[in-house]
C-alpha cells in the first residue's frame, strides 16, 4: 500500500510504501528496546556496587572517611621522603666507614711459638685506610703503620700486610 500524502510529498517521500515504513520503525524500536535494557542493566550493577561501598554509612561518613585516608597517604609518604633522605644520609656516612677488614696473623719468629704478630688492614668503601702491623719478638712489640690509598700503599708491603690488604679488598 502506497500511502500518498501532502507532508510525505513535502518531505520528498510520496511514494513510500507503507509497509517499508512500519518495518523500520519497528526495528527502530526494536533496538531501542535492546539498548533500554543493556543500561538498565549496567545501572543495576552499579547500584548493587555503589551501596555496597557505602554499605552502613551516610555521605557525610563516607567523606570524612575518604578524608582520613587522605590524611594517612599524605603522612605515608612524608614518612617515605624522611626515610629516603635518611638513607641518603646513611650512604653518605658509610662512604667513609672501615668497611672492609683483614687480619693476618703469623709467627713472626719461628723461635717464638704462636701467632703473636699480626697485619690488620681496615679500608672503606674506597678502599682507603691503612694498615697495622705488630711484630711480637722476644726482646719486644714494635707497632707501625702504613696508610692505603684507593687499594695502593707508597711503601713496600711485607707478605702479611699485602695478605691483610687483599683479604680486606676480597682479593683472596
Amino acid at each position: 500500500m502506497i500511502m500518498n500524502s501532502r507532508f510525505l510529498n513535502n518531505l520528498g517521500m510520496g511514494n513510500v510504501d507503507f509497509g517499508i515504513v512500519i518495518f523500520v520503525m519497528a526495528v527502530l524500536l526494536l533496538i531501542s528496546i535492546i539498548v533500554l535494557i543493556v543500561t538498565t542493566v549496567k545501572l543495576c550493577k552499579l547500584r548493587k556496587r555503589f551501596e555496597k561501598f557505602s554499605q552502613g554509612r551516610n555521605a557525610k561518613s563516607l567523606e570524612e572517611e575518604i578524608g582520613t585516608m587522605f590524611e594517612q597517604n599524605k603522612a605515608i609518604k612524608d614518612q617515605t621522603d624522611k626515610n629516603k633522605r635518611d638513607i641518603k644520609f646513611i650512604y653518605k656516612v658509610l662512604e667513609s666507614t672501615f668497611q672492609k677488614i683483614g687480619l693476618i696473623r703469623y709467627d713472626a719468629f719461628s723461635q717464638m711459638g704462636g701467632k703473636f704478630s699480626f697485619s690488620l688492614a681496615l679500608l672503606n668503601e674506597k678502599n682507603d685506610g691503612f694498615i697495622i702491623t705488630s711484630v711480637h719478638a722476644n726482646e719486644g712489640c714494635y707497632t707501625y703503620s702504613k696508610e692505603i690509598t684507593k687499594g695502593e700503599c707508597d711503601t713496600t708491603l711485607g707478605p702479611e700486610e699485602q695478605q691483610a690488604l687483599d683479604k680486606a679488598m676480597g682479593k683472596g
